[in-house]
């Protein structure tokens, strides 16, 4: 057992905790300001107070990373910290769900690397232990960490291309189509507004059409400069999730899965297998139809950062994710026991199909209340249509290819949640809650909606809409809900009836 320090970068880290006293420079420099030539005098005569002030933050932050201790044990790693209300915090192994080692390029020249322990505590994904240390420490930590054997790792894990890697950065960054969505919108919709405003300055005063004009042609410069930020802001983040995720590579064992991936900020991640809760397949609606699918996984500590995405497997050809994901229980082909009602389908589409009949008589009133608004409004109103027509595309998608599976120990959810597809698998034990849920209409037709819960730290819902009754009350009694199972089968249905 061997008591290491924090890198000393954290003395800053510390120190910017009590930034707040450099108030008291900032208000003596505001008492001597004078514009005259007396005014570096009298400032550098006070100067030894913001030193002294200055020197107080680091001296701070010096004091908290002196008795801020890190003890590598044999079976658990502790953290003490505090000089006034000590804090000892202790983790062990054992109950360790990931471990996550950062190396980001500006540590670098100083050989630093953050070190996170997250375990299944905690709530809002919160990190429980944060260590900023030394490579040599780091490393050391990371001897304590169960890893994968060479010898005993799957071989038939292929990691995924640099294709893969960015058609995933095209797939999820900022919305993908719907930025270049909008950016048309403002750039056509600017166009239009030009016109609009230009006949209306030149009807009310076309004395002034010279000065007009200038003032005009900036509205639509600023849309296309607006659309094309936006444009620019889905590049950025695409580009950013290339370098994040380049050079992704998966080794797993029964006893580790080593997750490595970055090129600015090289990341490694070892899980524990048996703290995995589910995993989520993750498609849009172009990924649905070409048959490609990314993985993501729900597991303490990964993907907690709310700049990255626990992903396990980059996108790949649906077809092909069985065999590397059988360890964990996932299998190609696997089936809805239990589909949505063919006669359901109203219950997915309805919100679109009813907002797309609504806009068109609301566009005619606007026509005729502000008939120089024709030209805009009719845009708009094409805009909007194509745009709940794809939506409408998705529900239907998601009412024909949603259900429930259960094979072995296992749960499968097929689901759609906004514009994404899920398929969720767990094991039946991390089932934590179901709730049968039935509305009025649905009462009439049969039909209810079966919500599931698994464990983790974050609050998610899977629902399945339009089910029917018969086929809730077999899936309440297969997950053992005895309570649920006789109240629908004698039809006696409680909203939101919970496990």
């Amino acid at each position: 057992m061997k008591s290491y320090h924090e890198h000393p970068l954290r003395i800053l880290r510390y120190s910017a905790k009590n930034i707040w006293l450099l108030i008291f420079p900032i208000i003596r420099s505001i008492n001597v300001i004078r514009f005259d030539r007396d005014f570096l005098y009298n400032w550098l005569r006070g100067a030894w107070f913001d030193l002294l002030i200055i020197g107080a933050i680091l001296v701070f932050g010096f004091v908290r990373w002196f008795f801020s201790q890190i003890v590598v044990g044999e079976t658990a790693i502790v953290h003490r910290l505090g000089f006034f209300v000590r804090v000892i915090k202790t983790i062990p192994y054992a109950n360790m769900s990931s471990v996550t080692i950062e190396h980001p390029f500006y540590f670098k020249p100083f050989r630093a690397a953050i070190v996170r322990c997250d375990t299944s505590a905690g709530i809002l994904n919160a990190t429980d232990m944060k260590l900023m240390v030394s490579e040599k420490t780091a490393n050391v930590i990371m001897e304590h960490i169960p890893d994968v054997s060479e010898a005993t790792k799957i071989k038939d894990i292929i990691d995924p291309s640099e294709l893969s890697v960015m058609l995933f950065s095209a797939f999820f960054s900022s919305g993908f189509s719907g930025v270049v969505y909008i950016a048309l919108f403002l750039i056509k919709g600017g166009s239009i507004a030009r016109d609009i405003i230009s006949i209306s300055i030149n009807s009310i005063q076309t004395q002034t059409a010279h000065i007009s004009e200038r003032l005009v042609l900036k509205i639509p410069f600023a849309a296309v400069l607006l659309g094309l930020f936006i444009i620019g802001t889905w590049l950025l983040s695409f580009i950013v999730n290339l370098l994040r995720y380049s050079r992704f590579n998966t080794d797993v064992d029964e006893n580790c899965l080593n997750i490595r991936y970055g090129i600015t900020t090289r990341k490694e991640f070892r899980i524990m297998p048996s703290h995995i809760n589910y995993t989520d397949m993750r498609q849009n609606l172009i990924m649905k139809y070409m048959g490609m699918v990314a993985v993501n996984i729900s597991c303490a500590g990964y993907g907690s950062d709310s700049n990255s995405m626990p992903v396990l497997t980059p996108v790949k050809k649906e077809r092909s994710i069985g065999r590397e994901l059988e360890h964990i229980g996932i299998f190609a082909g696997v089936r809805n026991d239990f589909r949505t009602l063919r006669t359901g389908f109203w219950n997915y589409i309805w919100l679109p199909v009813t907002l797309g009949a609504a806009l068109i008589p609301a566009q005619k009133r606007i026509v005729e209340f502000f008939p120089k608004f024709s030209e805009l409004s009719y845009f708009v109103l094409i805009m909007f249509e194509v745009l709940l027509g794809w939506f409408t595309l998705i529900k239907l998608t998601a009412w024909w290819t949603s259900g429930i599976a259960l094979y072995d120990d296992k749960i499968l959810v097929r689901c759609c949640k906004w514009s994404f597809f899920h398929t969720v698998v767990s094991e039946r034990r991390k089932l934590v809650k179901v709730t049968f849920e039935q509305t009025i209409m649905q009462e009439f037709w049969g039909t209810c909606a079966v919500g599931f819960w698994f464990e983790g730290e974050e609050y998610r819902k899977y629902k399945v809409k339009s089910m029917s009754v018969q086929n809730a009350a077999r899936i309440a009694e297969l997950l053992d809900c005895a309570g649920s199972a006789r109240l629908l089968k004698k039809g006696v249905f409680n909203r939101k009836r919970r496990k």
